[in-house]
């Protein structure tokens, strides 16, 4: 998989379908070079307001399609 074609600029939802940011950035672990965590930059008005990025274990990450959905309490 190439990281920046298949992650970068994703939009991600939350368990309940509403989009908490879009993929900025990936964490990558130096020796497996897996991806350990998405960094994500709000979007919307909250962007606007403060630039911030958040970064999501991809323990929290459910499917990754046209849109990456995170995992809800029920699939913890």
């Amino acid at each position: 998989m190439k990281v920046k074609d298949e992650l970068f600029g994703k939009e991600v939802l939350d368990a309940d379908i509403q989009i908490v940011g879009k993929v900025s950035d990936v964490v990558m672990d130096k020796h497996t070079f897996e991806v350990t965590d998405l960094v994500l930059k709000k979007t919307g008005f909250s962007e606007q307001i403060k630039s911030s990025e958040n970064m999501i274990p991809m323990e929290m990450v459910k499917v990754i399609g046209d849109k990456i959905l995170l995992k809800g309490e029920d699939d913890i």
